[in-house]
């Protein structure tokens, strides 16, 4: 008989498995659930991006790609980040695709970090940073944010965290799950604390087209002495709700890229061929699809945050992604005992805020990539729930 815990990762066995999936486990058996946990658009993937994998397929466009990827899809998401965010990056030597946004986030810390090195992750946050960080045999930092920040990471909060073994800082604004943002003015401090240092920013900006308000996202690498240590993530999941197709891509410099550029041949080969296709049709001809999500979303995160302030949860406004982040410590419960009593009493899905790392307790994390009518059932349901358990 094999001893498996002597032949397998000691790495990989010490990590937890993820605090988001017990829920959907228990949602299998209820059928008739509501679920806001999931963190998926709930609008199929627009007609025109769909057309354009069929109509590769109906081609025999079915072999690999390059390694990088389609040459007319780089150039595209050379063009969209010149567009949008004003960065020049050449679709030959600073772009790779990757399979989601995912890939693009591991090709960067295992290509980056040694062991040892300590990699600053601001909570709540996404579940993953963390464990890739510490898979890539590097330490995870956690620098609790707060909610009187709006959850926004602060130059204090980062200069406190710097240490001489400090390699990476990771930035994943818009924030999953808080709904966080972090304007121009919060981006020129940090920058202002990493001058002179030599500690590279991973920008996860997969929900940079999901801002609200006056404001549109802006990027790190836009601001002055930040292009040449960010890489940026992105993808094409949320804003064109095409998370099945696992498309994604990363920018930075050359010098970096190129090394990435190696893991993600051997490790993957390259991105789907009928993804690529569709994606090229997105970047060339999806803004107005987003627009419309982006306008769509807004009205339910405003709806929803009512909602919450009616029932009596504190709320602040979430000006990114398609997350709330109420807190419901005035319900005397944990957010995991919450979540799990509201579940099983009223069957609908919310996930605990201690899934997403230090500062998360006391929260939980509701996805309003749903419709009015689900949403409104919550919070009669969540009301309910309030007043009578």
């Amino acid at each position: 008989m094999i001893d498996y815990s002597s032949v397998l990762n000691r790495r990989i066995q010490d990590v937890p498995p993820s605090g988001i999936r017990k829920f959907f486990d228990i949602l299998e058996d209820m059928p008739d659930a509501i679920s806001l946990g999931i963190g998926e658009p709930d609008f199929i993937t627009p007609w025109h991006i769909r057309n354009a994998g069929i109509r590769s397929l109906e081609k025999g466009y079915t072999k690999y790609t390059p390694n990088r990827g389609l040459s007319e899809l780089r150039r595209q998401i050379s063009r969209y980040m010149q567009r949008r965010f004003h960065l020049s990056y050449d679709p030959d030597e600073q772009v790779v695709v990757t399979v989601g946004g995912s890939e693009g986030l591991d090709l960067v810390l295992r290509c980056t970090i040694e062991p040892g090195d300590e990699v600053i992750i601001p909570t709540p946050s996404f579940v993953c940073y963390g464990p890739l960080s510490s898979m890539s045999l590097g330490t995870p930092v956690y620098v609790e944010t707060k909610v009187e920040n709006e959850f926004r990471l602060t130059a204090e909060e980062l200069k406190a965290a710097i240490t001489p073994r400090t390699k990476i800082l990771v930035l994943p604004y818009p924030c999953n799950p808080t709904g966080g943002i972090m304007g121009r003015s919060d981006l020129e401090a940090i920058a202002e604390v990493l001058e002179g240092t030599n500690i590279l920013v991973v920008s996860d900006e997969i929900y940079a087209e999901l801002t609200y308000g006056d404001e549109p996202h802006v990027s790190i690498a836009q601001i002055p002495g930040m292009y040449d240590r960010t890489v940026v993530v992105n993808g094409f999941s949320k804003a064109y709700s095409m998370t099945g197709w696992r498309m994604g891509y990363l920018c930075g410099p050359r010098e970096l890229v190129g090394q990435m550029l190696k893991l993600h041949q051997y490790g993957i080969m390259s991105a789907p061929t009928m993804s690529q296709y569709a994606a090229i049709e997105a970047m060339q001809y999806g803004d107005e699809d987003i627009a419309a999500m982006r306008a769509e979303y807004d009205g339910r995160r405003r709806f929803l945050l009512d909602g919450f302030r009616t029932i009596g949860l504190e709320c602040f406004e979430p000006k990114g992604a398609f997350y709330m982040f109420p807190c419901i410590r005035s319900t005397g419960l944990d957010s995991d005992a919450f979540c799990t009593e509201f579940l099983k009493a009223k069957e609908l899905a919310v996930i605990p805020g201690s899934a997403f790392g230090p500062g998360g307790e006391g929260f939980v994390r509701a996805c309003y990539a749903a419709s009015i009518q689900d949403l409104a059932e919550a919070l009669n349901r969540l009301e309910d729930f309030i007043k009578h358990r």
